[in-house]
């Protein structure tokens, strides 16, 4: 079993903003294997994917990012993968340029707060993180307005492309290992 979650922030006023692109590529993961995502007791929107090569739970949690460990645990809990590297979690990064994808297995949390919420819910940092970069904001302290502002137009298509690039590389990461995932698409230029 592998538990992929996108990170993002509920409702319609964050949907189409930097901080939901996980969120939007586990939807966009939802739609190529045809399966809803239906709210769940725990917290989060959920979708059963049957195998092979995995069983896979899709979620995007819903009590906002900020606050999201608690329900990647209780679901890590529930669907039983005792290795924390069956979890995969799908974010924003700021350290990255827009549009570039980094497949990365265990590492600090770089100050991205549903990452540390994580961590501290689950007692390890030893999960997958598919790295969608979003780019740095104008100035350092305008982190916040920045990933939670809408893309422009010139951004907007790039982010997009690296969403779906990031389901792809959930879906390597399932059918190849980490490894090779971390092979394709890190040493990406584009």
């Amino acid at each position: 079993m592998r538990v992929v979650v996108g990170l993002g922030n509920p409702g319609p006023a964050y949907e189409a903003t930097r901080h939901n692109l996980g969120a939007r590529a586990v939807r966009i993961l939802a739609d190529r294997y045809r399966v809803p995502l239906e709210p769940d007791p725990i917290g989060a929107l959920v979708g059963r994917v049957a195998g092979p090569p995995d069983a896979l739970r899709l979620a995007i949690p819903q009590t906002g990012m900020n606050d999201c460990g608690p329900v990647v645990r209780a679901l890590c809990d529930r669907e039983g993968p005792e290795d924390p590297r069956r979890l995969l979690v799908v974010h924003d990064e700021l350290d990255l340029p827009v549009g570039r994808l980094k497949v990365k297995a265990g590492g600090g949390t770089a100050g991205h707060n549903g990452l540390q919420s994580i961590v501290e819910a689950l007692g390890t940092a030893d999960f997958v993180r598919i790295r969608i970069g979003v780019g740095k904001p104008p100035s350092s302290d305008a982190g916040v307005e920045y990933v939670l502002g809408r893309p422009e137009p010139a951004d907007l298509e790039r982010l997009d492309a690296v969403a779906e690039l990031a389901a792809d590389a959930v879906e390597l990461v399932v059918a190849e290992g980490v490894g090779t995932a971390m092979t394709r698409f890190n040493r990406r230029s584009d």
